[in-house]
């Protein structure tokens, strides 16, 4: 046998190696093995074939043909969805809707399990051991903990989710409701991400996503979502909104590894699906971020009535009919009659933030915007 052959058939034994032990992990994660081909499960279960291949589709998984790759829980899966369905407690969109939320939650959620805890716990793996097979009791020891903070979490978010929707006046009002929306964002992040390492990169995307959502969740707000150099997130009051705010550009701007921060906050009404949030407001949001100064918070004419409605800013000179057509103006509608309540007038040292008119300037599909940028008031300002 030439040294070519060896060579083969060496790294063809190494792969079927790789390929055994990641079959023993797939197998102790889904505490199940393989025994069904996709058109079995979909017998087993109950379902249609094409039924089967779109809940398949839509948690995230690609298309394996006629391949024995199902377990026992894949048709479990499948039977709970469908019976769901013939049960009437959901439609088969909104059967699709929950597999495919579900699986992009999760599969982002898997992700960054296995980058925290198997590239840290496998990196000096023991002489003649490799990373899967370093990975396989820590795996088993970490499952059942993880699968029962995972259920823990999933549950105190459905209560608190549970509890906003028993409060909204209507389904109109939590759907589409009245929201303060903001985005924060790292200022010449593209220019900087060429500079810096991957690892260094990394850390220091990490960093920001990770104090930006203790900040959000911390004061009462909702982070939405994370796009690497951007957050976005909501806030049911103005006031927590523009702390939240504020609290970013002054904790991140003490951190000397990294770059400045422009924040943009809007409030007005926003269409929410699938965790996400979409409308008028979150665009304009997102316009105001983009033109902020840099360590700065800018909001629109319409937060800053809503600041002024919730006590949180000195009344302003534009209080009252002129203000409400001003905001009509941008292309926002204007506060509901009974949301119009102004708190009364308190001594200037009590108010929380100050409003400075910037620049009015047309914006892109949202027509004349006035912003104000916002500050903490500084006593007896």
């Amino acid at each position: 046998m030439g040294d070519r052959e060896r060579e083969r058939d060496r790294l063809g034994a190494e792969q079927h190696h790789r390929d055994s032990v990641a079959l023993q992990l797939e197998q102790l994660i889904l505490d199940s093995e393989r025994q069904y081909t996709p058109y079995q499960a979909a017998r087993a279960a109950g379902v249609s074939m094409e039924l089967a291949s779109r809940f398949w589709r839509a948690m995230g998984f690609a298309d394996i043909g006629q391949s024995r790759a199902l377990t026992e829980t894949d048709v479990i899966a499948l039977r709970r969805l469908a019976g769901m369905v013939e049960a009437g407690l959901l439609s088969e969109r909104m059967a699709i809707q929950v597999a495919r939320s579900t699986g992009q939650t999760t599969a982002r959620l898997a992700e960054w399990q296995i980058d925290t805890f198997l590239e840290h716990l496998t990196s000096a793996s023991e002489p003649g051991l490799t990373r899967a097979e370093v990975a396989y009791p820590l795996v088993e020891l970490l499952l059942p903990e993880l699968e029962q903070f995972l259920i823990y979490v999933w549950r105190r978010q459905l209560a608190a989710v549970t509890g906003r929707v028993v409060q909204a006046e209507n389904d109109e009002e939590m759907q589409s409701g009245r929201l303060a929306v903001g985005f924060a964002d790292l200022v010449g992040f593209t220019r900087l991400s060429r500079r810096l390492e991957d690892d260094e990169l990394g850390e220091l995307v990490e960093n920001f996503e990770t104090t930006c959502a203790d900040l959000v969740a911390g004061r009462g707000g909702r982070l939405v979502k994370t796009l690497g150099d951007e957050v976005l997130f909501v806030a049911d009051e103005a006031a927590t909104a523009a702390d939240i705010g504020l609290a970013l550009v002054e904790t991140l701007g003490k951190d000397d590894s990294m770059p400045a921060l422009r924040v943009g906050i809007a409030f007005g009404t926003v269409t929410t699906r699938m965790g996400d949030v979409f409308g008028t407001t979150v665009n304009l949001a997102s316009r105001l971020t983009s033109i902020a100064p840099k360590d700065a918070v800018l909001c629109d004419e319409e937060l800053a009535a809503a600041l002024e409605r919730e006590g949180a800013v000195p009344p302003s000179e534009e209080s009252g009919t002129d203000a409400l057509q001003t905001i009509s103006s941008v292309g926002v509608s204007a506060p509901s009659a009974d949301s119009q309540h102004i708190q009364p007038p308190l001594p200037d040292a009590e108010y929380r933030f100050a409003l400075q008119p910037m620049w009015r300037r047309p914006v892109r599909g949202l027509g004349l915007v006035e912003p104000r940028l916002l500050s903490r008031r500084t006593p007896g300002a």
